[in-house]
């Protein structure tokens, strides 16, 4: 608008300047008057004659370039409509509210099909909501899908003045915005980057989890049959989606595909996981195998990192299932299985000599279990504190809250035999970390929930001793792992590290005691997830001195708990007819976490029950406890929910939701795993 006073100021003075020459004139006259006066008269004689034609060139010049001025901005105008009408990129005028003024001859095609009178960007474009428009301040940009077509709106922020302004209304008064809408047709690009992305090459692994084992249940003469079957298997699913597989080893395999059958391979959830489960010429143990698949990386060598990496996590979950990294996405398939427990200790020697080697050359040791500790976690750090003294180096262990779990096992070790400082709290403990000290995390391999996240970063040599099952969020900077989803408890694997870290250690009865209540605990009185080596560290541990009554009596149940726990099983509500879900009540227990657990197992007791899952309202989040017996993987169920766990034994925790809405997101994950086939 401001450009229009200037252009119109401009053309008042052209018009205008015969009058400022008729004064110019006058001024000539007079001064030539003063010199002559016979000169003057004449001088004034022209002066008038120039006046009279000035003044009459004035009046009928204004009105001819006003016509023309007029003439012309109306060829102007109606050619800049028809300029914008017959513009082939689409545009179109709307208001702040996206109902659209005014739409160009492109804009229209593009919308024919839409039969409202009243088109609004929302109605046409379903990604463009009124709160975005709100929200928008001089520009925006949205990606939108319109028929089969894939557009870029592009939208601008426009202030206009009414028509009004010219009747003195004043000018802040009567400006509008409108917007300015630009549709981008952008489906030959889509389909270009989609033909690239379908034509790059997706790196995978497949490795036999229980080749040895599956080969020991065959005759002799019929293990090359059964290694040609499996090879056979691999061979045909990596041919029918036209890609190229070749053996590593015995039991490893490497093949590539292009990315463009991936989405049917998920579709199907990698079938190949249960074809090898049929291939049965006699052997007692069906063949299960891990993929680990990499993808979308910027090179073909960093989607074979991405592939180690997935294969990694597929083993470090337990095996039979799939694993797709695609960039820092992890996807999970599978899993259904119960990894077998290895016959063999040679693993656990060959940590126990590592730890040792690295322990000798640090001064101080911190051991640290997961937030809101048990008994197993427990047990397994006072079984490191006792590796640690006997290599002659000061441990400290890193405790926050005492649960009632663990308090009566705990108040053996505040006695006179044990240091004064043998249990610290996270500050503390980041108090005393220098360049030789070392961090034993045990019980958990998430960072989000141990005990101090802090000292993961203030520790450089960091060791991790854990059973459950690996999640995406895992310690990357750990110096040594030993990680085995088929030990039952982390004091499993702590006592067997601790016949080999060095000789004869001697283990006096509180610590015997310690680790073997955390085993007892996690496998419900060896119920569940107990295998032969765990009654192995159960005998080393006895032969110690571990006490069956003394451990009994310290774990027995207050009143107001056994109450809570019985009113969890009360209230319980069967789901789908299968899965017992249920809400531990808080008021009066000490640790309502621990109670929920305990509920959750005792649910496992009723007939027909796949598996149990109980919430705990507490501290403000809801602690969610799952646990089964065989059939259902719950830590795939708790990772759903932000969770993870063992394949029997899994949590989440959901800050800030009630137990109604925590209820139904669990029912969701059960509805949506159910119907994907993943229980």
């Amino acid at each position: 608008m401001k450009d229009d006073k200037k252009v119109s100021h401009i053309l008042q003075l052209y018009l205008q300047w015969p009058v400022f020459l008729t004064a110019l004139v006058i001024f000539a006259g007079a001064a030539v008057n003063l010199i002559s006066r016979k000169a003057g008269f004449v001088m004034l004689a022209f002066t008038v004659i120039y006046a009279a034609c000035a003044g009459t060139l004035y009046m009928y010049g204004k009105k001819r370039a006003l016509g023309s001025l007029v003439s012309f901005a109306s060829a102007y105008s109606w050619s800049q409509k028809q300029l914008l009408a017959s513009l082939e990129l689409p545009y179109a005028i709307a208001d702040t509210d996206g109902k659209i003024l005014w739409m160009n001859r492109a804009f229209e095609a593009v919308t024919k099909e839409e039969k409202s009178a009243g088109k609004s960007l929302t109605m046409l474009f379903k990604e463009i909501t009124v709160e975005s428009l709100a929200k928008m301040e001089n520009a925006m940009e949205v990606h939108v899908i319109y028929g089969e077509s894939k557009y870029r709106v592009s939208m601008k922020r426009v202030t206009i003045r009414p028509d009004e302004l010219a009747s003195g209304i004043p000018e802040k008064q009567t400006e509008q915005q409108i917007l300015a809408v630009y549709l981008y047709d952008e489906t030959e690009l889509y389909n270009y980057k989609q033909a690239i992305t379908d034509q790059k090459m997706v790196a995978g692994l497949i490795y036999l989890d229980n080749y040895d084992e599956a080969l020991e249940s065959v005759e002799e003469v019929r293990r090359s049959l059964l290694t040609a079957l499996i090879d056979r298997k691999i061979n045909k699913y990596i041919s029918a989606v036209n890609g190229i597989v070749k053996k590593l080893e015995k039991d490893k395999y490497f093949f590539a595909i292009k990315q463009c059958y991936m989405p049917r391979l998920e579709k199907e959830r990698f079938g190949l996981l249960e074809e090898v489960k049929t291939v049965n010429i006699g052997n007692e143990m069906a063949v299960t195998l891990s993929i680990g698949i990499g993808m979308n990386g910027d090179t073909y060598s960093q989607n074979y990192d991405y592939a180690r990496t997935a294969i990694d996590m597929a083993l470090g979950r337990g095996g039979d299932q799939a694993v797709v990294k695609c960039g820092q996405k992890i996807q999970y398939y599978g899993g259904k299985a119960q990894q077998l427990e290895k016959t063999t200790r040679v693993k656990a020697r060959v940590k126990a000599h590592a730890l040792r080697e690295l322990l000798e050359t640090k001064d101080c040791l911190l051991i640290m279990g997961h937030k809101i500790g048990d008994i197993d976690c427990f047990g397994a750090a006072i079984g490191m504190y006792r590796i640690a003294s006997a290599l002659n180096k000061k441990a400290h262990i890193v405790i926050n809250e005492v649960t009632s779990s663990v308090r009566p096992m705990m108040e053996r070790f505040e006695t006179g035999d044990y240091p004064k400082d043998l249990f610290l709290t996270g500050s503390e403990a980041a108090d005393i970390v220098d360049n030789n000290t070392a961090l034993v995390v045990v019980d958990v391999n998430r960072p989000s929930i141990t005990e101090e996240p802090d000292l993961l970063k203030l520790v450089k040599t960091i060791v991790v001793i854990d059973h459950h099952r690996q999640s995406s969020e895992i310690i990357t900077n750990a110096t040594l792992s030993y990680v085995e989803p088929y030990a039952s408890s982390a004091c499993e694997l702590v006592a067997e590290i601790l016949q080999y870290v060095a000789d004869s250690i001697r283990i006096k009865s509180p610590e015997a005691d310690a680790m073997y209540a955390g085993i007892v605990i996690d496998t419900n009185n060896f119920t569940n997830q107990a295998g032969v080596r765990t009654f192995e560290a159960a005998a080393f541990l006895r032969r110690n001195g571990a006490d069956v009554t003394r451990v009994r009596k310290l774990f027995r149940d207050s009143m107001e708990d056994y109450k809570a726990r019985a009113e969890a099983v009360r209230q319980a509500e069967v789901y789908k007819k299968c899965f017992a879900i249920s809400v531990c009540p808080a008021e009066g227990v000490e640790s309502p976490t621990v109670v929920g657990a305990q509920a959750a197992n005792e649910l496992l007791d009723i007939v027909g029950m796949k598996a149990s899952v109980v919430l705990t309202p507490y501290e403000g989040k809801i602690y969610i406890s799952a646990r089964s017996i065989d059939e259902v993987n719950v830590q795939v169920m708790m990772e759903k929910l932000g969770g993870g766990g063992h394949r029997t034994i899994a949590g989440a925790q959901l800050p800030g939701a009630t137990v109604e809405e925590a209820k139904e997101k669990v029912k969701g994950v059960i509805d949506m795993m159910l119907e994907k086939g993943e229980i």
